[in-house]
């Protein structure tokens, strides 16, 4: 058998009649050695490697997602989730980066020194590859932490505007957000921001306590106990900021179709704002949460279904960048904490997040799907558009020189989901029972087999850091 072009054996070669290759469909066959895609041929091409894999008719060859929103929890919070069921969930999925948030583990990575607790948990369990987000509170303003955690690799910063949900990770103020932010345009940081206003918020908890009560079982009382001004306040505060100081800003998880006039116009004026939102703000309505599911509390909150078509909007259009999890997982008594049955909970005191990092990347295909979006299109939100957020050019696409990180996928399959079939730590999903379309039905990291037994993946640091992986 013919060998590679430089006269070695592949790893691996997969061959596709349908393979997304540099954003176009082509039949291929993609050779793989130590980790890198080396070339690309033609879907017959006598290649001499150790596995060599070709995929049914049914199935497409994809990039892996890069999930740059992901809760871990570890150490600390490992009962919630862990690297070792988080990334085989990832892995399961389809997504084979993901970039771990700075909460709500303990400690939290405001520091080089929770950063290293952070990748010493990691590195012995991870089967995707693992990047890290530090964190930006007020301790840590104005002290070097932000400085040496950019130095360490961390591929930018998370900052809440609002009370996080964790006390050792307070929020910035307005005045706060505009010194982190100039501070990070020092070396050119990104300021990732969870955007609610926090007086909007006692202002909406106010009224409510004149009227009805906020919270409780009711969905509604809780969506409007989060009103649209309550974040479009916030993203007209990260606007401000960035125009002062010249500085590179994110928006986490947008719900909110109200702030798209104030996003498309920091945009038109050249500042550096890019956006995302969240697959559950794309699958689910408030029309059709019933009182008292709180597997359905996030915040900011699923909003109503004309909110969600615009959202789709967006996404179509480029305001919004890319679509990321926002995996914040729980146990299950926090979840449907306020409850009397384990199945309903209180939605002022049950914890706020979804678990779905398993079945991100296949809800968001669904409703593509649904609405005659091109799955091309979804994975460019979903792979190579984050992965251009963070700054990680060799992840998200197919292409000669790219890590091997792919996904056999079967598109039309459809498969209604089982919340004990998923592999993260804790069984509850606001997925459970959903009819979702595409089947992972393999996936390879730097040209490895993902799975339990496979070795532990890379721990990524940002490529311009100058520090080893």
């Amino acid at each position: 058998m013919p060998l590679v072009a430089d006269g070695t054996r592949a790893d691996l070669v997969v061959r596709a009649r349908r393979a997304l290759v540099d954003g176009g469909w082509r039949e291929a066959s993609v050779v793989v050695r130590d980790g890198r895609v080396v070339s690309i041929g033609d879907l017959g091409d006598d290649v001499s490697a150790t596995v060599d894999v070709t995929l049914p008719d049914e199935q497409v060859l994809l990039p892996g997602v890069v999930d740059s929103h992901v809760h871990v929890n570890e150490p600390g919070r490992t009962e919630w989730e862990g690297f070792a069921t988080a990334t085989r969930a990832a892995a399961a999925g389809g997504v084979t980066t993901i970039v771990d948030m700075p909460l709500n583990s303990i400690p939290p990575t405001t520091t080089v020194d929770a950063l290293e607790q952070k990748r010493s948990a990691a590195g012995p369990q991870s089967v995707v590859d693992v990047g890290f987000w530090g964190g930006a509170i007020p301790a840590n303003l104005g002290t070097g932490d932000l400085r040496a955690l950019h130095e360490a690799g961390v591929f930018g910063f998370k900052a809440f505007l609002s009370p996080s949900g964790v006390d050792e990770f307070p929020h910035l103020t307005t005045a706060q957000l505009h010194e982190a932010m100039a501070e990070l345009a020092e070396f050119d940081g990104l300021l990732i921001v969870h955007a609610e206003d926090p007086d909007g918020l006692d202002a909406a908890a106010g009224a409510a306590s004149s009227g009805a009560p906020a919270g409780g079982a009711a969905y509604d009382a809780f969506v409007r106990s989060r009103p649209d001004v309550v974040e479009r306040t916030a993203i007209e505060h990260v606007v401000d900021a960035l125009r002062a100081t010249g500085g590179r800003a994110h928006v986490l998880h947008l719900s909110s179709a109200t702030a798209l006039d104030t996003i498309r116009a920091a945009k038109a004026e050249g500042l550096r704002l890019t956006v995302e939102t969240c697959p559950h703000y794309l699958t689910f309505d408030a029309e059709h949460i019933g009182d008292g599911a709180t597997q359905f509390k996030c915040c900011p909150p699923i909003r109503g279904e004309a909110n969600r078509e615009l959202l789709w909007q967006a996404l179509v259009d480029g305001t919004i960048d890319v679509v990321a999890s926002d995996h914040s997982p729980s146990t299950r008594e926090l979840k449907f904490a306020g409850g009397t049955d384990g199945a309903h909970g209180d939605f002022d005191v049950a914890w706020g997040g979804i678990s779905g990092l398993e079945l991100s990347f296949r809800a968001v295909w669904t409703g593509a799907r649904q609405r005659g979006i091109a799955l091309e299109t979804v994975v460019g939100w979903m792979s190579r558009g984050t992965a251009a957020l963070v700054g990680l050019p060799a992840k998200g696409r197919i292409a000669v020189g790219a890590d091997a990180d792919l996904v056999a996928f079967a598109p039309e399959t459809p498969v209604t989901i089982d919340v004990d079939d998923l592999s993260h730590r804790n069984p509850v999903t606001a997925y459970d029972d959903a009819r979702l379309f595409g089947e992972v039905a393999a996936t390879w990291v730097g040209g490895r087999l993902a799975g339990p037994s496979a070795p532990p993946a890379r721990l990524l640091v940002r490529p311009d850091a100058g520090v080893a992986s």
